[in-house]
């Protein structure tokens, strides 16, 4: 029979957004009973009402605090009305509020999007990876979206069952975009046809790591004059310093137009889970520049950029300027990227994220057999990060 899923998100702006309603658009084509509990108002919630998906509006705030405790009863009256065979928790505020309100009732998936302890200082750092230790009792199994988040949860001692079941990128939308793709956008967007060009994507936030890209330009520019660096995404509250060669675009409905314009992708995140901008832009057939971190190092590898160690701008600044300056290195870099995106596809992710959906929603998330044939079997930090999932 067809599982009744619900699924569970706050953030709902973003990539866990994304994910989330790609995931949900998907089991409902399969034919399953599928609803969304998130906050009212945001992309997600948006998303649904048009693709005509059920909506339960449950009043969670991003970050925790003590109205957890009102969240978590909240929670606890929406699964009692969508009485779902299974539950999955998209993020990690999600999955605290949820683990807390459904403690093991019903079978529980956990996608963290980004585990806690990385958004944190260090104080707080501790006890967030306590509490994932802790809260694992009531996960039956854990969702990474890359190799690089298991391996995370390895070092931070997570017990339970791990699914690697990689982010992935729409290839009928993201395809390569070559010479004459790149002089199009550039017309269309009003953008000099032979500017040195960068594109950073995301939102304007300390997670994405765009203060290091501002850091770096001054030195771009005295290596490459006349560079410039868009950062395509939204600034919400934050205060973007004026300077040469960098322009705030704000949120855009496509990026892919943006994607076709550069010359190379800059992407310094501090943390990530398996970067969906860093998925699009190897897509569209562009060399990426990115901090050395889980997430961005999954998918960036020999010939399709750089990776930079993370809040470095000297190693980013050199990265990049190595490539503005060297057409040929980008256009080598891209094609490569385009043959990595292709590893990527969404689809395969999909129907891995169903299989092991409805092994679960059948119950045997709590055998040991599901605990012996899903997830790391080797859970070693190394053999977490090179195993070919």
């Amino acid at each position: 029979m067809a599982p009744r899923v619900l699924h569970v998100a706050q953030p709902v702006e973003g990539g866990t957004a994304v994910c989330a309603e790609r995931i949900v658009a998907d089991q409902r084509k399969r034919g399953w009973e599928v609803a969304v509990a998130c906050p009212g108002t945001g992309a997600l919630p948006v998303a649904l009402v048009r693709r005509g998906i059920p909506h339960l509006t449950w009043s969670a705030r991003r970050a925790p605090g003590p109205w957890v405790v009102r969240e978590i009863r909240d929670l606890r009256a929406l699964m009692d009305l969508a009485r779902p065979d299974v539950v999955h928790l998209h993020s990690s505020k999600a999955a605290l509020a949820g683990r807390l309100a459904i403690r093991g009732a019903v079978p529980t998936i956990v996608s963290p999007h980004g585990w806690s302890w990385l958004a944190v200082g260090p104080a707080l750092a501790g006890a967030a990876r306590a509490w994932e230790r802790f809260g694992a009792r009531w996960t039956d199994l854990c969702v990474c979206v890359g190799p690089g988040e298991a391996g995370l949860a390895v070092e931070a001692g997570v017990p339970g069952p791990l699914e690697v079941v990689r982010n992935g990128v729409d290839l009928t939308r993201f395809r390569p975009a070559g010479p004459a793709a790149r002089r199009t956008a550039r017309a269309a967007l009003l953008l000099g046809p032979d500017e040195p060009l960068a594109v950073c994507v995301g939102r304007v936030c300390r997670q994405k790591g765009q203060d290091v890209a501002l850091r770096a330009w001054p030195a771009v520019r005295a290596a490459v004059p006349g560079a410039r660096l868009l950062l395509v995404g939204d600034p919400g509250a934050a205060a973007v310093p004026r300077q040469p060669g960098i322009e705030v675009v704000g949120a855009v409905a496509d990026v892919r137009p943006w994607l076709a314009a550069a010359d190379v992708v800059v992407l310094p995140s501090r943390w990530e889970g398996l970067s969906l901008a860093l998925l699009e832009a190897l897509a569209t057939g562009r060399a990426v520049v990115a901090s050395g971190v889980p997430g961005l190092a999954d998918a960036v590898g020999e010939g399709t950029g750089a990776l930079v160690p993370p809040d470095d701008e000297a190693a980013l600044a050199a990265a990049v300027a190595a490539r503005l300056s060297d057409p040929d290195r980008c256009s080598a870099e891209g094609v490569e990227a385009a043959a990595v995106a292709r590893e990527f596809d969404l689809r395969h992710g999909l129907d891995h994220l169903a299989a092991v959906t409805a092994v679960v929603a059948a119950g045997a998330g709590r055998s040991p057999a599901l605990r012996r044939t899903t997830g790391v079997v080797d859970r070693s930090p190394s053999a977490v990060r090179t195993a070919g999932w």
